[in-house]
């Protein structure tokens, strides 16, 4: 059975950088989602909060981790938001190098609890590169019709030229 994806939405970031992206009005005609995203941000930033449909309940995760030299493991159940340690291509990287993210939330219209996992990976000119892999759940019936990705803390931006694309993907 092949898949066919759709782009639903796509946001490239403007000069002058922003805190947050937000997909709305999610249609709930797809059988899966995917986001793909091109990432660097103005400072370093250690994770991102993410939320569907503005809700602050729910939300746990488990996440993998290797460095090149290292690899480690942590949870967390914050409960208000997923935090997706992912590490982004920030200030101090390589010049005019962005991350790469792929995040995919199956049945995501299914009035189940929403599991979901993300990979992620910096690029650099050099021997320090991380991948991450994060699993997570958003425990809600309700079905997703909004996404919202922000950065922790109140100074680090997306900057200019980074995207996020929102795929539906429906099993043919």
């Amino acid at each position: 059975m092949a898949n066919t994806y759709n782009l639903i939405a796509s946001s490239t970031v403007g000069s002058g950088g922003t805190a947050s992206v937000t997909f709305s009005s999610i249609p709930g005609t797809y059988t899966d989602l995917i986001i793909k995203a091109s990432l660097r941000t103005s400072g370093a930033v250690g994770s991102y909060r993410t939320t569907f449909n503005s809700s602050s309940t729910g939300y746990s995760e488990r996440l993998l981790y290797g460095t090149g030299t290292a690899v480690a493991s942590a949870a967390s159940a914050s409960g208000t938001y997923i935090n997706w340690v992912i590490n982004t291509n920030e200030g101090s990287s390589t010049t005019s190098t962005f991350s790469n993210c792929e995040f995919y939330i199956p049945n995501y219209a299914s009035s189940n609890n929403k599991p979901m996992f993300s990979e992620n990976v910096t690029e650099q000119n050099g021997t320090g590169a991380t991948a991450y892999l994060d699993a997570a759940l958003w425990a809600n019936s309700a079905a997703i019709t909004s996404i919202t990705f922000a950065l922790q803390g109140t100074s680090p931006l997306f900057v200019e030229n980074s995207t996020f694309y929102l795929y539906g993907i429906k099993n043919s």
